[in-house]
């Protein structure tokens, strides 16, 4: 069992202790105060009394999505090149690796030509889109989506998987269910991890510059495996989330599929109010890494005054340790899209590393 010290060194969250223990919050807007082991609400003065919170946060999701796998004894990544082909600014390599002693995960490796020294990375995670990460390797599917491909373009080392039930991995979901996992979000956030633990492998990644970025299912991806692995500097999401209550007018049928987490529908009634986690929370625990959010103002999937609402109760968390600046929200005149000039500036953050 990795000791606390090691985690913390290594970016990890430690595994939280007692997940049922932890306690209701009915007020998930106001994150500046903690329930003690009374219930009593005391204040979120200082950074000290905000991981008490945070601790919540995370327990309370782990009662939705399921309980984060152990990394004691990790398989070997056990990389697999299947084909590779080079690009003017790049090379594009498809493999497999290795997440579990039962399970290979699908991605595509992009490393940019003529680098020097090492290079920031990006954890790439696809929308809902049937061919999977091919959509943000710029291989098709909608346009404003080709971030693992753009980023490569840019110096920037990039790593596009599958999601469970799309592309080259469809039938995960049964075989991760059959396994014991609660949830695909959950079962998303491992593989997600491991993703993290190959690029960190890589001579080419700078260690202190990794980044994740994902539109719509690959923008709440993206915020849920931030929440358990802090060694991800640089987290976008672009149409990735909204207040439940704002969640179409507060149905949450959308989240409870088996691509996502069923026992919003099968324990939470698919009820706003009785949800252990919401977004804002979310937010908060990312404090004080970096945070960017495109969420456009004609989204009809995530309503932006939902994400105006999570945005201003996160807020404070972020000014909690000097780290305002680092929570960016922009509310581009568009709809359910990505549009140029926000995944330009979002491109920035990545490379800048957030600064």
């Amino acid at each position: 069992m990795y000791s606390l010290t090691l985690l913390i060194t290594m970016g990890l969250s430690a595994p939280v202790a007692g997940v049922n223990d932890a306690p209701f919050y009915a007020d998930k807007l106001d994150l500046m105060f903690y329930l003690d082991a009374s219930g009593e609400r005391q204040p979120v003065e200082s950074p000290e009394d905000w991981d008490i919170r945070r601790h919540h946060i995370r327990a309370n999701f782990q009662k939705v999505a399921g309980p984060v796998p152990s990394r004691d004894n990790l398989v070997p990544l056990d990389i697999q090149i299947e084909d590779e082909q080079e690009f003017p600014n790049y090379v594009r390599k498809k493999i497999t690796f290795a997440v579990e002693s039962w399970d290979r995960l699908p991605a595509y490796l992009l490393i940019p030509k003529n680098i020097e020294g090492r290079v920031p990375a990006a954890l790439c995670l696809h929308p809902t889109a049937d061919i999977g990460k091919d959509v943000v390797a710029g291989l098709g599917g909608r346009p404003n989506r080709q971030y693992a491909e753009e980023l490569a373009e840019r110096g920037v080392v990039t790593l596009a998987p599958d999601y469970p039930g799309f592309g080259e991995y469809k039938d995960a979901r049964q075989r991760a269910y059959a396994r014991g996992y609660s949830s695909m979000t959950m079962k998303g956030i491992w593989n997600h991890m491991r993703c993290v633990d190959l690029l960190l492998s890589l001579p080419e990644v700078d260690p202190e510059r990794i980044a994740c970025i994902g539109h719509s299912l690959g923008g709440h991806n993206t915020l849920f495996v931030g929440l358990f692995d802090e060694r991800i500097r640089v987290m976008v999401t672009s149409c990735g989330f909204t207040l439940f209550a704002k969640y179409m007018q507060g149905d949450l049928t959308g989240w409870t599929h088996d691509g996502y987490m069923p026992a919003i529908a099968s324990e939470f009634d698919k009820d706003p109010a009785k949800m252990p986690f919401d977004f804002p929370g979310i937010l908060g625990a990312l404090a004080p890494r970096t945070v960017f959010i495109s969420a456009p103002v004609n989204d009809d999937n995530f309503e932006v005054s939902g994400v105006r609402d999570c945005v201003a109760a996160a807020l404070p968390i972020f000014r909690l340790y000097d780290a305002e600046d680092r929570l960016i929200a922009v509310y581009p005149d568009a709809g359910h899209d990505f549009p140029d000039a926000e995944r330009m500036q979002a491109y920035t953050h990545i490379r800048n590393n957030g600064d």
